[in-house]
């Protein structure tokens, strides 16, 4: 897990999961906690911690994409998934990790 800081598509990943998981928490227990007993303090906490998340995911997508030199389809994918409910787990699988594994074995070679 610590190797995911190393690399600026790791640290993607890491972002991309954390906001993920974030996403479950408000979704799952905070709001259901909110309505259903009333009581709003775990929203008021996970709120702005998600909304973080996602800003930072969205910043990084951006960089990552510069410094990689994917296509506009590519960072246009991996934007939409965040806005997609547990859409950076499916972005994580399907784009990102091969990427970072791409990136590691082509730092190796070098």
């Amino acid at each position: 897990m610590l190797k995911l800081f190393k690399t600026n598509i790791g640290r993607l990943r890491l972002i991309g999961l954390l906001e993920g998981i974030s996403l479950l928490i408000l979704a799952g227990i905070a709001v259901p906690l909110k309505y259903g007993l009333h009581q709003p303090a775990l929203v008021s906490k996970m709120g702005p911690v998600h909304g973080t998340l996602f800003l930072l995911f969205v910043f990084n997508t951006f960089s990552v994409a510069i410094q990689q030199r994917w296509d506009k389809i590519t960072t246009v994918k991996i934007l939409l998934s965040c806005l997609i409910p547990f859409g950076t787990f499916y972005t994580d699988r399907k784009i990102l990790r091969p990427a970072y594994e791409q990136h590691i074995k082509l730092s190796k070679e070098i």
